[in-house]
């Protein structure tokens, strides 16, 4: 959107506190987001596939190799969920065009009096494009979004008796570094609190929806058929089954009782 939109452009009043705040350089800053986001889905999504292959907890029914069915699906459903929360994000804030804390600080305009309906901003047109896109936090609505949805994957995968501990200590810190990333965007003068808090509940109620109703995490799975040949592929003779005999119709042996003498 950044190439074929550009932000709606809002008048503003020159006098407003809430975008007087400085330019400081970012807590968290993009290589470091995207490094720790793609560490944690390739580690844990890779591994918990893997284990989860390796024990035939799951298959699939293709005669495709097990393992990269089962992250395809994964993976596929992870991509889709980003790319809906993403779109959400950029549709929001190229639409409303809300400025930035440090709007003032990147525009740099020679003269603001009052209400100005387009300011001439002399800073870098780049960056004044991009300040004009506080509405939604995009990394706190991404951010959340992947470590929600690692986190509800964990617990759907990791459901042994001796991960009891292990879950609930990778969710917590999954989770708190999407709030942290959130927090850092309020901090360094990036986003409004609003717009953190937006992007957070965005983030995580893509995820939950795209858990629910696109994934198969908690659906339960049938068990495996795993079907037999005989000779030249032939099926082999079933055989015929033992049924038990209604104790109150017949005896052990399973003959019927018959009326005792009158």
């Amino acid at each position: 959107m950044t190439i074929v939109y550009k932000p709606y452009q809002r008048g503003i009043y020159c006098d407003d506190e809430s975008i007087k705040y400085p330019l400081k350089p970012d807590t968290i800053t993009h290589v470091m987001f995207a490094a720790v986001t793609i560490s944690c889905i390739v580690i844990i999504i890779s591994s918990g596939e893997a284990y989860l292959v390796y024990s035939k907890r799951v298959y699939s029914n293709s005669d495709f190799n097990q393992y990269a069915a089962a992250l395809y699906k994964v993976v596929g459903t992870f991509l889709f969920g980003g790319v809906v929360s993403q779109s959400l994000t950029d549709l929001a804030k190229y639409t409303i065009g809300r400025p930035r804390p440090n709007f003032l600080a990147v525009c740099a305009p020679k003269a603001c009096t009052g209400y100005v309906p387009v300011i001439n901003c002399t800073g870098s047109l780049a960056d004044v494009t991009e300040s004009r896109l506080s509405f939604y936090s995009g990394h706190s609505s991404f951010g959340m979004y992947c470590m929600l949805f690692l986190a509800l994957y964990v617990q759907a995968r990791l459901s042994a008796k001796w991960a009891r501990l292990l879950r609930p200590t990778v969710q917590f810190f999954l989770v708190a570094f999407a709030v942290y990333v959130g927090y850092t965007r309020v901090s360094d003068y990036k986003h409004h609190w609003s717009d953190v808090l937006v992007g957070l509940l965005q983030g995580a109620l893509v995820a939950i929806l795209n858990v629910r109703f696109v994934s198969d995490f908690f659906k339960e799975r049938p068990p495996r058929r795993v079907r037999s040949e005989g000779v030249d592929g032939e099926e082999p003779a079933r055989k015929p089954s033992l049924q038990i005999a209604d104790a109150e119709h017949g005896n052990h042996y399973g003959y019927r009782n018959s009326p005792g003498p009158l």
